[in-house]
């Protein structure tokens, strides 16, 4: 990484509210979230008008030995790795500080940025602290003690013994990174459906469906999509579009200032680029869309990612960018910076979502035969054409994201199954479906996914079971995740296919009946 933090985000190293008296002194921490850096020196810590050199200060790096600063650094003459994400607990031995405010600042050198500063205002606050908590240990918290204190906690508070869902086939350890306060497993039925013929540009063949949900009718009804579209030569899908936001808003005095500041970033939009690519080998920035409203300038990064879905990938580079902004930007004076505006939209179904596209913006398309139709939906090609543009009124008289049936169904078992971030469905739901009567009186039948947000590495792709499913659709390794975003579109258009057809066949509530009652 390249960029020099500026002051303002020099503070969100430090841990607000971990200032605290200790029964040698005063402790707090800063954790570590630009990147990997080493550091080199540390000079002093100041709390009001106290200095505190090295030699009062012990370090512990979060196993719980507190070793002498000067002892520390010494034994990494090269400087002393402090990686992305982890925390430093400072340990002063220094008098014990009175409730109310006091201002922090650690002054210390790390490479590559050079001489830091932190400076910050926390407050000492004493109050009794009886709360229950769960059980955790700094050391290994996925080890197997750690674990059966948490399910042990779990029982005696509330009274009942968990037999299912202390019973798991992995080791706890590949849970680091995707699930703190590891206690057990919620086993979800996975059926299959299919295979679907996908004729895409990344996936080409027939493949195999897993399909994690608790709801009867739903793989039927899927299974029942897919071999109809099979009948007609399966479906095209064609991923069109692919992008990853993180959208920081810049807070000025008025909006000329926002103003002034949009025309900076325009000019400057190369610098930026280099300035957030420098924080990884496969973010690329593709264009900054900026909108401005009152006194606010809102700037809506837009990556390519690869294989990851990306949002912790392009707010890193984004909080480079953004830096660096800071830290040239010579105009009116930004007041307030905020890594994320809520323009990205992050895990919120929006409009901009549909028009700009968030993840892969994907098209599944068939034509499905009148023979097919009838005899295998019960319904007509003029049927389901006029039920879509009666079911077009009730979309948009709701102001729903989704004109079609139920693609959050079909997204949402697969998201599952394959170890996606399930609260991406928010934004994947959003579709747009159409459907025609050709002039060989067939219907044509396409579903639009404008912001499907998927991933073949990374996250909870490298699970135990999710990674079985993902090998199951042969969307493991690099440069897959077209080929899984193809495939999870061609999913979607078979079960809108099922369920309208269902719907204007009147089928449905007799289906549910027959599959779907748990009685």
């Amino acid at each position: 990484m390249i960029f020099t933090p500026s002051p303002m985000l020099l503070k969100l190293l430090y841990t607000r509210g971990s200032l605290h008296n200790t029964p040698t002194g005063v402790a707090f921490s800063l954790k570590n979230r630009l990147d990997t850096v080493r550091i080199t020196r540390l000079d002093f810590v100041q709390i009001g008008e106290q200095r505190i050199t090295p030699e009062h200060i012990g370090l512990d790096f979060g196993n719980g030995e507190v070793r002498p600063a000067p002892e520390v650094l010494g034994s990494a003459p090269d400087g002393l790795e402090f990686p992305v994400g982890h925390s430093i607990m400072f340990h002063l031995t220094t008098p014990a500080l009175p409730e109310g405010i006091h201002a922090v600042q650690v002054q210390f050198a790390a490479e590559p940025f050079g001489e830091l500063s932190v400076e910050v205002e926390d407050s000492i606050v004493n109050l009794p602290d009886d709360r229950p908590r769960i059980p955790r240990q700094d050391q290994d918290d996925y080890s197997e003690a750690a674990i059966q204190a948490r399910q042990r906690f779990a029982e005696q508070f509330t009274g009942q013994e968990f037999k299912h869902l202390k019973q798991y086939s992995f080791d706890a350890h590949t849970l680091q990174g995707n699930c703190e306060h590891f206690t057990g497993v919620a086993q979800i039925p996975i059926g299959l459906a299919g295979p679907l013929r996908v004729n895409g540009e990344h996936a080409q063949g027939d493949f195999l469906i897993p399909l994690a949900t608790t709801e009867g009718t739903l793989v039927a009804s899927y299974n029942r999509g897919i071999q109809a579209l099979n009948l007609c030569g399966g479906v095209k899908c064609t991923v069109i579009g692919d992008a990853m936001q993180r959208a920081p808003v810049f807070v000025f005095d008025d909006a000329r200032g926002a103003r002034d500041f949009a025309k900076w970033v325009e000019a400057e939009k190369a610098a930026i680029g280099a300035e957030a690519e420098s924080t990884s080998r496969i973010a690329k920035l593709q264009y900054i869309d900026t909108y401005l409203a009152n006194k606010f300038a809102y700037l809506r990064f837009n990556y390519s990612t690869g294989d990851a879905a990306g949002q912790n990938m392009v707010g890193r580079a984004t909080f480079a960018a953004c830096s660096w902004i800071l830290e040239n930007y010579k105009g009116a004076p930004v007041r307030h910076f905020y890594l994320e505006s809520n323009f990205a939209t992050d895990k919120k179904a929006s409009q901009i979502n549909v028009m700009r596209t968030r993840g892969k913006r994907v098209v599944a398309e068939a034509v499905i035969k009148r023979d097919v139709l009838q005899q295998r939906m019960r319904v007509t090609p003029e049927q389901l054409a006029y039920h879509g543009q009666v079911s077009n009124v009730g979309a948009f008289l709701s102001g729903a994201n989704n004109n079609g049936a139920h693609s959050a169904n079909g997204i949402t078992a697969m998201f599952i199954a394959t170890g996606q971030d399930v609260a991406n469905v928010s934004e994947s739901s959003a579709g747009v479906i159409y459907s025609e009567v050709t002039a060989e009186r067939d219907l044509y039948l396409s579903m639009t996914i404008p912001s499907l947000i998927v991933a073949t590495h990374g996250g909870g792709t490298g699970l135990a079971t999710q990674n079985e499913c993902l090998r199951m659709l042969g969307c493991v390794g690099r440069g897959t995740v077209n080929k899984f975003a193809e495939i999870v579109a061609g999913v979607v258009l078979a079960g809108e296919l099922s369920l309208a057809s269902a719907i204007s066949s009147s089928d449905w509530v007799s289906s549910h009946e027959q599959y779907g009652r748990n009685r």
